[in-house]
């Protein structure tokens, strides 16, 4: 029975994705219900587990401004899940999410900046991302900012804040 429920929500899935609510579909789609389809693809959740249709629906998602898709698109690109590994792809994704104020996708375009990772190392643009970061909350963020304030001059910290 739980192989046919898996098969029947499998096949349904695509069809919901584009649904705002039960019974009524929109063509241009409901980001929120395929960045849903996107995570039960990259988790496996009633469906097989398969990364490049994750990342299919979470495009579809992100392509509408969904800050988490974008960010989740970000991450499947970094990791080369579904996608091949593409750290300027990464960048592009992140960037988007970030500049909603998601604050994992600041955080890591904050340490892509960092490491020259996608884009030319740049500690300017690090220290904004990483301290746009620490203000949205992230632990992490204060660590990565000790490291890099060192290799910075005055000039460069005061144009980063």
């Amino acid at each position: 029975m739980d192989r046919f429920k898996t098969i029947l929500l499998g096949s349904l899935l695509p069809l919901l994705a584009s649904c705002s609510s039960p019974g009524l579909c929109t063509t241009a789609g409901d980001a929120e219900a395929q960045f849903n389809l996107a995570w039960k693809y990259a988790n496996g959740e009633g469906v097989p587990e398969n990364d490049a249709e994750a990342v299919k629906w979470y495009r579809r998602s992100a392509d509408q401004g969904n800050a988490d898709a974008q960010y989740n698109l970000a991450v499947m690109y970094a990791n080369g899940e579904g996608v091949p590994e593409d750290d300027a792809e990464a960048v592009t994704w992140f960037r988007r999410s970030a500049e909603q104020g998601y604050t994992k996708a600041q955080f890591n375009l904050g340490v892509m900046y960092a490491n020259g990772e996608g884009v030319p190392e740049n500690n300017v643009f690090a220290h904004k991302w990483l301290n746009l970061a620490k203000v949205g909350g992230d632990e992490n963020a204060g660590n990565v900012l000790e490291i890099i304030i060192p290799r910075m001059t005055k000039e460069q910290i005061a144009e980063a804040q």
